[in-house]
């Protein structure tokens, strides 16, 4: 009997989650209310674990853990996504096991080193130097009798000014017998700048401005953030890191290793330090090498270009890069810096695969006319990807091979200018608005103040736009108000008049479906739409602004602000955003591979312009990948190391089709152990959470419902709900409605509802009973209206 029982209550609750694929209310309003009351037996409102001998479920069901499940908390469970799972349809071909294969990580911290490799106990020579006031030191004097600390620094180099006030502290508070020196090596720094950090010390330490490196290179220095420590005889006693709060691609609130302040502490009570020697990581500084193979290649007839193409637009004087790069100048003094980030390609920043792995996949490649991408006959190459190395992303950041060869060759062969007349034409930047002047522009009301250091909370900032009448955009540009320390931002639409909000699900999850509706992140602050393509905001709607920000170092605020350009003319096709959320999400202790994945299965047809995957600092790799009608895999995008600082949209050159029935699925790899030098805590278990210390499983897609009307344009998950609802959403029923009459006669059978949802045969069966009142095996305009009164609701 147990048995019996607890098949119907599964069935039941099966059959309530595939009503979610039609209308997200339909079943609150029906199904949901008719089997809860069949559950609870003795009528008392509340379904017990007696009454639903499913402990599985009955968990999933009770969302305050009470021991009791109401029909509201119920309905609220599902529409959550609780049940996702039980419905989720085998695979047609293997899922990956694993993120695809990387030898450098794009999260790093300090590690030991063995110390004789990093040049303790080594002799220093004498060296002489000058501060920032023109006084003249040497070594071997200011070393007499005491400790002496060599600090690389950096006014441009962002790691460097993190570190600026933990430096400022040190030196405030170490012994008189040591003495401190910071070292900037850096020519291009601008000396107000470094007067400026240097007044911080209170005259307690020697700043220098080592402009030819000299210095640097006498004490072995490899990076802007390094250390040099040295005995009163001259000898090095560690080498490495100020601790491990900031690195390459993190930031953490304090940090767990106090590498430089343990080091001094046993230097000057006579001990060896337990460490010492680490990594630094920081801006790379180059070394003078051996010999240097020659080159015709110069910066005039070849690398200015490359560098105009590839980093200028951030890299320039009042850009949002922390140094320029727009002069042979600055190039030269920051080679060592770019010659670590290319070969470790982490920038230009672009992380999709350029030859993802064709795990049962077919190729594709666009075709311009069609506007769509069709098969390709040969399955070894990967969507957009072959021989002849064509990508697919029309905001393809990445160096072309012969550039990076031409960049590394050139720094290499001893950075040859060449003839200034071979130089290419300078690039105007406008000052203001990179869209041009907006119709509107929102901003906070107030400043937001962001702290010197640590990490910060991110932050939700509502701005009311006050919109008499329903807009279309064309162009979004967002601009923080202190481009130093704002990470990124996504805006979101809330509401609008006549919306009802209310019967929404409380939680981030619910809303993340809805997709963002604005983006900022460093070097992508625009969305700019071709004609025909907009954004719809409806009348009265809020913005809310998410914002991360980076603490650099100084005490600062932000306005960031939206500008909006509306379109001359409603658009043909309404731009949407779609997330594909998996907020039950569990990341074991330690685990340093955790895969989690999450489907949307297309309930019509859908245009595919782009990708934005987002994880938080756990996040290593993910993948997009849609599954046929015909079974087959497609890998659409493959990111084999994520990095969270980089929120990058991946937007195709020519959009791809895909047919109602088909599934997106978003896979993702996690690294929670202690070897991710960014993960707050390994000895977690890590859910869905929208802080930095969470995680988040969230692939979003941007989309287009070809066909259908602007205005009335229908979610992937039905209705106009999420970041776009509007006081017209009875449109997306209509939409449905249209979709699922295929011959055009002003009803809808079960054959159709099966030709256009292949895959979910409750559509046609269970949830299509609901709706026909009359019986007759059709639906008609009068009993779709029930289900595009809830989708409008």
């Amino acid at each position: 009997m147990w048995k019996r029982r607890l098949w119907i209550a599964t069935s039941t609750l099966v059959l309530l989650l595939t009503l979610v694929a039609v209308g997200r209310r339909v079943w609150a309003q029906n199904a949901v209310e008719k089997r809860f009351d069949q559950l609870d037996r003795n009528k008392d409102g509340k379904v017990t674990p007696d009454e639903l001998p499913a402990a599985e479920f009955f968990k999933r069901l009770d969302l305050d853990g009470n021991g009791e499940i109401t029909k509201a908390e119920a309905a609220k469970a599902l529409v959550r996504g609780a049940l996702n799972d039980v419905l989720k349809p085998a695979p047609a071909a293997s899922a990956p096991t694993g993120p695809t294969p990387t030898e450098t990580p794009v999260r790093q911290g300090p590690q030991p080193v063995r110390p004789g490799d990093h040049g303790i106990g080594q002799f220093v020579s004498e060296a002489s130097f000058a501060d920032l006031t023109g006084k003249a030191h040497k070594l071997s004097e200011l070393a007499k009798g005491r400790v002496t600390v060599f600090a690389m620094t950096s006014t441009s180099c962002p790691l460097s000014k993190k570190y600026l006030p933990t430096l400022v502290e040190l030196v405030k508070s170490s012994q008189p017998d040591v003495a401190w020196v910071l070292v900037n090596p850096l020519a291009t720094d601008k000396r107000a700048d470094m007067q400026t950090a240097a007044g911080q010390f209170d005259g307690k330490a020697i700043y220098v401005h080592d402009k030819d490196g000299q210095l640097a290179a006498t004490l072995g220095a490899s990076t802007t953030t390094d250390v040099i420590m040295v005995d009163a005889a001259r000898t090095i006693v560690y080498h490495g890191a100020i601790d491990d709060q900031y690195g390459f691609g993190y930031s953490i609130d304090a940090p767990r290793y106090r590498y430089l302040a343990d080091a001094l502490a046993a230097i000057t009570a006579g001990k060896q330090p337990l460490v010492a020697a680490t990594e630094a990581p920081g801006c790379t500084l180059e070394r003078p090498a051996k010999s240097t193979p020659a080159t015709n290649v110069t910066y005039h007839n070849r690398i200015s270009r490359i560098v105009q193409r590839h980093c200028v637009e951030c890299h320039r004087e009042d850009g949002v890069g922390p140094f320029a790069l727009d002069t042979y100048d600055d190039l030269v003094a920051h080679a060592g810096m770019v010659k670590q980030v290319v070969e470790r390609g982490i920038m230009p920043p672009w992380f999709a695969s350029f030859n993802p792995q064709p795990q049962a996949r077919t190729a594709t490649k666009p075709q311009p006319q069609a506007r769509t991408v069709a098969a390709r006959k040969d399955d070894s190459l990967a969507f957009g990807y072959g021989l002849n190395k064509h990508t697919p992303w029309a905001n393809d950041r990445s160096l072309a091979e012969a550039e990076k060869q031409d960049l590394l060759a050139w720094i290499a062969g001893g950075k040859p200018e060449g003839d200034r007349r071979d130089a290419p034409q300078p690039i105007k930047f406008d000052d203001d608005w990179l869209i041009g002047k907006p119709d509107a522009i929102f901003q906070f009301a107030k400043p937001v103040p962001i702290k010197a250091t640590g990490v910060m909370p991110y932050q939700n900032i509502i701005v009311e736009t006050n919109l008499t009448e329903d807009k279309w955009v064309q162009a979004i540009e967002v601009q923080p108000g202190d481009r130093g320390v704002v990470h990124h931002v996504l805006v979101f639409v809330q509401g609008g008049e006549g919306d009802d909000d209310s019967d929404e699900p409380g939680d981030d999850a619910a809303a993340e479906r809805g997709g963002f509706w604005g983006i900022y992140v460093p070097g992508n602050s625009t969305l700019v739409y071709p004609e025909g393509f907009a954004k719809r905001i409806p009348k009265g709607a809020k913005l809310k602004f998410q914002m991360h920000y980076t603490p650099n170092g100084t005490a600062t605020t932000d306005r960031t602000r939206i500008g909006l350009i509306w379109a001359k003319q409603p658009p043909q096709h309404e731009v949407r955003v779609a997330g594909i959320v998996n907020a039950r999400i569990s990341i074991p202790p330690g685990a340093d591979n955790h895969r989690e994945e999450a489907t949307l299965r297309l309930p019509m047809d859908a245009t595919i312009m782009g990708y934005l995957p987002h994880m938080h600092v756990r996040g290593k790799a993910c993948r997009y990948e849609v599954t046929r009608s015909d079974g087959k895999t497609t890998t659409l995008l493959d990111i084999p190391r994520y990095d969270f600082n980089w929120q990058l949209l991946y937007r195709y050159f020519e959009p791809l089709t895909l047919k109602a029935g088909e599934s997106i699925r978003f896979t993702a790899w996690y690294d929670n152990s202690d070897k991710n030098p960014a993960n707050p805590d390994p000895t977690k278990t890590v859910r869905w959470g929208s802080q930095t210390f969470d995680e988040m499983h969230l692939g979003y897609v941007e989309y287009y419902v070809p066909g259908a009307k602007p205005g009335e344009s229908p979610s992937l998950y039905g209705g106009r709900r999420g970041a776009i609802a509007g006081a017209n959403g009875l449109g997306a029923g209509v939409a449905l409605f249209k979709q699922l009459d295929v011959n055009g006669d002003g009803s809808v059978t079960r054959e159709e509802v099966r030709e256009r949802m292949p895959n979910n045969p409750n559509a046609a069966g269970s949830v299509f009973d609901q709706l026909d009142r009359d019986r007759n095996g059709k639906l008609d305009k009068t009993e779709f209206e029930a289900l595009t009164k809830l989708l409008g609701r």
